[in-house]
């Protein structure tokens, strides 16, 4: 199983020399549902992307390729590489302002890394590499500067998840046997960056860490929490963070295969969040792409109008009240918490950071309107 999802991971593409590029070069106005066309000055397949605010956002893909805007897409600089980064595929990109951002590649052990730059992109310091030659790199997240999650496929036996709290210089695995597969065959997806979602805060600045799971074994998705009393949290802290309880369902999407299951976990509050996925060989198909919890995880259900195919990212849109699925045939828009879905356009996207989508090909647009409600 684990064979297959890599393959399909490591796509390749092209990359551009250092360049600005503006967006007028490709008719800037062209649109694609609510969204509106950028030039990214590339062709490499885009699978991370990051809105900071205020016009910042940075991009990542194929053959190491980092991409940056400071002012809202008009336009975007080509960074320069890290080094020995020509055949790396930067699947998670985090970024805090225009200077600083953190780049994760995916791949088959040492192919798995992590890059930071604090000078917008100029130069690059290799942070961390996975030293697991049977280790997958699948999902970054920060709820802070200091405080980060990293999940990666499993490694004897277990769900690889490391905890940093220092920005990411240091990593520490979390020492949970419920992380454990059963020796069921399961992975997840490092289709957007987004297979995993932090909930809390549950600790001062830090987060917990849920993820959703792919295989013959069926989609699951975990979710967890500290299992320490206000005592302990309170008298020490350290001993608290090394007490991880994780609990997990199944989730009514498609599974059964190593092509199939939870692609995009995305939470807007402590109870209420959206999974996607289905099967990306089969991208037409809308059954089991989309479930809902209004319970805080505790119970998902199947959306009854899901998405019109598979999707590999959602996310909550604060400003119109709504959830957003991008896939490869598409995105659809949801307005009653994740229940029916409606089709926006029939673009071929990866993964999202609101207001902003990327796809192969160099493809990047910028949320406009969407369409009313029904």
């Amino acid at each position: 199983m684990m064979g297959s999802v890599r393959k399909w991971r490591l796509r390749v593409g092209v990359t551009g020399a250092f360049l600005l590029v503006t967006g007028s070069l490709h008719a800037q106005d062209k649109t694609s549902g609510p969204w509106v066309m950028q030039s990214s000055g590339t062709t490499a397949s885009l699978r991370g992307i990051h809105a900071v605010g205020a016009g910042v956002a940075w991009a990542s893909g194929t053959n190491g390729t980092v991409l940056r805007t400071e002012d809202g897409g008009y336009m975007w600089q080509t960074c320069a590489m890290p080094p020995g980064a020509e055949k790396l595929d930067f699947r998670g990109i985090w970024a805090w302002d225009e200077k600083t951002a953190i780049v994760m590649s995916s791949g088959p052990g040492d192919l798995s890394r992590l890059y930071r730059t604090a000078d917008g992109c100029s130069h690059w310091t290799l942070l961390y590499t996975n030293s697991d030659k049977d280790g997958f790199w699948d999902a970054i997240q920060y709820s802070d500067r200091k405080n980060a999650f990293l999940l990666g496929d499993p490694v004897n036996g277990r769900f690889v998840l490391i905890r940093t709290e220092d920005g990411g210089a240091t990593w520490k695995p979390i020492e949970s046997t419920d992380l454990g597969t059963g020796g069921q065959k399961l992975g997840a997806f490092a289709a957007s960056n987004s297979a995993m979602a932090l909930n809390g805060p549950v600790l001062g600045p830090v987060w917990a860490p849920w993820f959703g799971t792919s295989g013959p074994a069926g989609p699951l998705i975990y979710r967890s929490g500290l299992d320490c009393t206000m005592g302990m949290a309170h008298d020490d802290i350290e001993g608290c963070l090394r007490r991880w309880d994780f609990q997990h369902g199944k989730a009514p999407m498609a599974g059964g295969s190593a092509s199939s299951g939870v692609f995009s976990l995305a939470l807007r509050d402590g109870e209420h969040g959206v999974a996607v996925g289905g099967d990306y060989s089969k991208p037409g198909v809308s059954f089991g792409t989309a479930a809902w919890t209004a319970d805080g995880g505790g119970h998902w259900t199947a959306a009854e109008r899901p998405p019109h195919g598979y999707r590999s990212a959602v996310a909550w849109d604060g400003d119109s009240k709504a959830w957003i699925a991008v896939g490869t045939n598409g995105s659809d828009v949801s307005y009653d918490d994740g229940k029916t879905w409606s089709l926006i356009d029939d673009g071929n996207w990866n993964a999202l950071s609101l207001p902003w989508v990327v796809g192969p090909e160099g493809r990047i647009a910028k949320l406009g309107e969407l369409p009313a409600r029904k």
